[in-house]
């Protein structure tokens, strides 16, 4: 799994498969590639995945940004630095974020969209956002239980906490107001691509209705809901996430 040199600093991401088109999985807030890991080796055989930490996250240089824009400017730093003139990019939440700015400022470079627990305005609760700073060990325990469906096995919720507490609390805080800001409804008509919008049934942060907007603003995009998944379908039902992405994969 290796480290790569970009324009905005030293990279960390992991890779699977050989050919097909490219394919670039984005965390989203608080998060690392490991949040994509089942996807790596559940799409290998059809596409080049990647999933990448963003900066200041997993094992990305630091520093995080408190932006879109500025995770924007990073996507497109490793993707010259990975020699990618363009690929499919899967975003989930602020990654989703990241991927439909992304698309918007550079559609030449985006060939499609997978967008999972996304929404196309992402609003977050400003005590969540003063706590990562005030007191994050209390504000990182309130998000967890607001992150997967109400059944999710206790070994899942305990990996999905140590993920989070391990992220700087600064970091955190700044990934979430870089989502509060972050409002792209006026531009998702200029989107083409092809885009898969990937709903979990049980999503309390991002509700499938506000996918199902996401949907009905983009053009030829179509929604997939995971049943027994809240906002993380990627890590809770991942073969159903594999199997929509793969059934959605251009061939």
């Amino acid at each position: 799994m290796p480290m790569i040199d970009t324009a905005l600093g030293r990279a960390f991401y992991a890779a699977q498969g050989e050919a097909g088109p490219a394919l670039i999985c984005i965390h989203g807030a608080g998060g690392s590639h490991r949040h994509w890991g089942h996807i790596l080796g559940g799409l290998g055989d059809l596409s080049r995945v990647y999933a990448v930490d963003l900066p200041g996250h997993g094992r990305s240089d630091p520093p995080g940004r408190d932006s879109i824009s500025g995770y924007v400017e990073f996507l497109f730093a490793l993707m010259d630095a990975l020699g990618l003139e363009r690929a499919l990019l899967a975003g989930h939440s602020m990654g989703g974020a990241i991927a439909l700015s992304a698309a918007a400022a550079r559609p030449e470079r985006v060939s499609g969209l997978v967008l999972a627990g996304a929404s196309a305005r992402l609003r977050v609760l400003p005590a969540l956002i003063a706590g990562l700073a005030s007191d994050p060990g209390a504000a990182v325990t309130q998000l967890e239980d607001m992150l997967y469906a109400d059944d999710a096995p206790a070994e899942l919720r305990a990996a999905g906490a140590a993920e989070a507490h391990s992220c700087d609390p600064l970091v955190f805080r700044d990934d979430f107001i870089a989502c509060d800001g972050f409002d792209i409804r006026p531009r998702l008509a200029e989107l083409r691509m092809p885009a898969l919008v990937i709903a979990g049934a049980e999503d309390r942060m991002v509700p499938p209705k506000l996918s199902a907007e996401l949907v009905a603003g983009l053009a030829g995009a179509r929604q997939v809901t995971v049943s027994g998944a809240g906002h993380m379908p990627m890590v809770e039902r991942p073969a159903e996430v594999i199997a929509a992405i793969r059934g959605w994969l251009p061939k």
